[in-house]
């Protein structure tokens, strides 16, 4: 099911245990069917599969004592973050078909990694090659290659050692970005006032220069790049917010980019009040009729309680719960439970979701958030947890 990624990152590596006999496309059916709906259509394993950002995922099974025992491969060409979230959902995965499973991530593997050493062989090669043929001495070659890496000047900065430009100290502003990459690209392009923050957690470091200096954090152009600043939006003072082009990284930029983005820099203000502004003209305006909200007015307890727990409801056309589900058995059982009249779950409301409700007749679907939903049927309403709490205390 899809090909390889054009251009792989990372490559998961999983063992699966599973108690019973099972074949290769019954791991694969599971991966798909029960990570469905976890993390939104952004990161649908299906969807990444459609735009060739996973690639084609790789099972090895050996059976043996009435149990199977095996590997999971998955490539990626998503970020780091966006990787790691992927390979957490997978680790999610506790059944196939009927048997009990256990999946346990071994390693995310730097595909780049082997490329790099592959590189440096190779330079190596073509330096004697060319110091042979032209007659030039290595001395001179090495002269030559240290002034290109000094020109990069590239330093450990405070107790966490995190990549920097050297002028972090000297300057009253400072550029705050992801990873290592992204502060060489700033730095061979003339940025020398740029850190990075080197994960996920913003670092002691980075929290107490964002109070004594002027701040801009500047972030990759995808959900990668929206989860970290998010991060740093809630744990350091940031002053002004830029973001690379939609789909690009801060790393792949070319000089006249990163000045681009760095011009159209944005108070943090102005920022969070059209995120703000985004994220309440994309909540549902949905009502749901006064007749409904009376029916699961009974139920009011249990769709409280559902908050935090990836768990469904499924409701008759008397709004009756018929049935309590695992979010990722959701879809599956949509297809094939008949005379559901509501779902009720603590997921993200994705597309495929919608398209079965329609099909299947289903009048209401309440998710703990909607997801981009391009095609909306007229004959099925949506609407999150938190305004149907709402409108039940109304």
């Amino acid at each position: 099911m899809g090909g390889a990624p054009s251009t792989t990152k990372y490559i998961i590596h999983a063992k699966i245990e599973i108690d019973g006999v099972v074949e290769k496309p019954d791991v694969i059916g599971a991966i798909f069917g029960q990570t469905e709906g976890l993390l939104g259509d952004e990161l649908d394993l299906r969807e990444l599969q459609k735009s060739g950002r996973i690639g084609r995922i790789q099972v090895e099974l050996e059976s043996k004592g009435g149990k199977s025992i095996g590997e999971i491969i998955v490539p990626s060409s998503l970020d780091k973050v966006e990787t790691a979230i992927i390979a957490s959902a997978i680790e999610t995965i506790d059944k196939v078909g009927p048997c009990s499973a256990k999946v346990t991530i071994e390693k995310i593997e730097d595909a780049r990694e082997e490329k790099r050493k592959r590189i440096i062989e190779r330079a190596k090669e073509l330096l004697r090659k060319w110091e042979a043929e032209q007659g030039l001495e290595l001395k001179e070659i090495t002269e030559e290659v240290m002034k290109s890496i000094r020109a990069l000047e590239l330093v450990k900065y405070g107790e966490e050692g995190l990549p920097a430009g050297p002028d972090i100290d000297k300057s009253d502003t400072i550029i705050v970005v992801e990873g290592r990459a992204d502060v060489i690209n700033m730095l061979k392009h003339g940025y020398r006032n740029v850190i990075a923050i080197e994960g996920a957690t913003v670092p002691e470091t980075v929290r107490k220069l964002s109070k004594e200096k002027t701040v801009i954090a500047f972030v990759d152009g995808d959900r990668g790049g929206e989860l970290v600043l998010k991060e740093l939006l809630q744990v350091a003072d940031i002053d002004y917010i830029a973001r690379a082009p939609a789909g690009k990284e801060v790393e792949e930029l070319t000089g006249k980019e990163i000045a681009k983005c760095l011009r159209n820099k944005v108070p943090v203000e102005e920022y969070q009040a059209r995120a703000e502004k985004i994220e309440e003209e994309s909540r549902s305006e949905a009502r749901v009729n006064r007749d409904v909200l009376l029916k699961i007015s009974n139920i009011a307890g249990q769709v409280k309680s559902l908050q935090g727990s990836l768990e469904a409801l499924m409701l008759n056309e008397n709004y009756e719960v018929v049935k309590k589900i695992p979010v990722r058995d959701l879809a599956e059982s949509l297809q094939s439970e008949g005379g559901v009249a509501a779902v009720i779950f603590d997921g993200v409301i994705t597309q495929r979701l919608v398209d079965i409700a329609e099909e299947r007749g289903v009048k209401l679907l309440v998710g703990a958030r909607i997801g981009n939903i391009a095609k909306r049927p007229y004959n099925v309403s949506l609407t999150t947890i938190e305004d149907l709490l709402k409108q039940l205390s109304a």
